[in-house]
């Protein structure tokens, strides 16, 4: 099978999906999200592998949505509509996408997913959906859109952390270390980055030897847990929600600011901690 946003290969009984746009810190285009579900696919029909490790090439795992394409270009996107908006034609778009995303869940195979550099807005999105997290020491995850034009689609944060400490990230928009994200229990593990692949390798090599029928029935057992917790409702209000804050007077507001001075500038004014624009008037 081809791909255009990933690479695919086989490690004995290790199958390794590595997201592959590294000139764009793997950020997410129109393709990326099918490619993921395809390649987890790809693993799960293949019965010489019982393990898969999620990773992204170059300085990061993957900073998030593709600005550039989705926020930058004039007009309208899968993302953006003109106003008035459809909301079910934005939530069956940013829907099959999650449901891509979450195919990493979904996997009857485990998934460990490495972390460098960044895990950020839909990168965290990608990487939470993982079993296991191991990030580097000096990485960062958070998900910056939470303060304009973004909703968490998998709704992993609050499984995660809870119900406070997914309110101090997504109240802010903050982004944590791998370090911090460890202490928190937001991920399993985090390790100095030279010794990241051998931590990741180790781990994966230990989960090898358990048979699939195994590996599969306590991964079902334990999401099952998750799923009682009504994981999937949380999940529908968010993709709506999402849609929401791209149509909203500050959503517009953000989509407009980066068409004129481009998404660098936009997503600069996000994350600096400067108040975000609001009300009509703004539009």
């Amino acid at each position: 099978m081809r791909y255009t946003t990933l690479k695919y290969a086989l490690d004995g009984r290790i199958a390794r999906i590595t997201l592959n746009r590294p000139q764009r810190l793997n950020a997410i285009n129109r393709k990326m999200p099918g490619e993921i579900r395809r390649a987890i696919e790809a693993a799960n029909d293949d019965d010489r592998v019982h393990v898969i490790v999620l990773a992204g090439a170059g300085r990061a795992f993957c900073a998030g949505y593709d600005l550039k394409a989705f926020a930058e270009t004039k007009g309208t996107n899968p993302a953006i509509q003109d106003m008035p908006w459809d909301p079910m034609q934005d939530y069956k778009v940013m829907k099959a996408w999650t449901e891509d995303f979450f195919s990493i869940w979904r996997s009857y195979k485990p998934v460990l997913c490495k972390v460098q550099g960044y895990a950020v807005a839909g990168g965290s999105d990608i990487a939470l959906c993982a079993d296991i997290v191991v990030m580097a020491e000096d990485a960062r995850i958070g998900y910056m859109p939470a303060r304009v034009w973004g909703c968490p689609t998998t709704a992993m944060w609050v499984y995660r952390l809870g119900a406070e400490k997914a309110k101090r990230m997504l109240l802010t928009g903050d982004t944590i270390d791998g370090k911090t994200a460890k202490a928190w229990g937001l991920v399993y593990d985090a390790v100095p980055a030279s010794k990241l692949d051998a931590t990741v390798n180790a781990l994966a090599k230990r989960m090898a030897g358990v048979p699939k029928n195994q590996l599969m029935m306590q991964k079902l057992m334990i999401n099952q847990a998750y799923e009682n917790m009504g994981l999937a409702g949380t999940q529908m209000l968010a993709t709506l929600f999402d849609g929401i804050t791209r149509h909203s007077p500050e959503g517009l507001w953000f989509k407009r600011y980066a068409e004129e001075h481009g998404f660098h500038e936009a997503v600069k004014w996000r994350d600096s901690g400067k108040p975000i624009p609001e009300g009509r008037k703004q539009t």
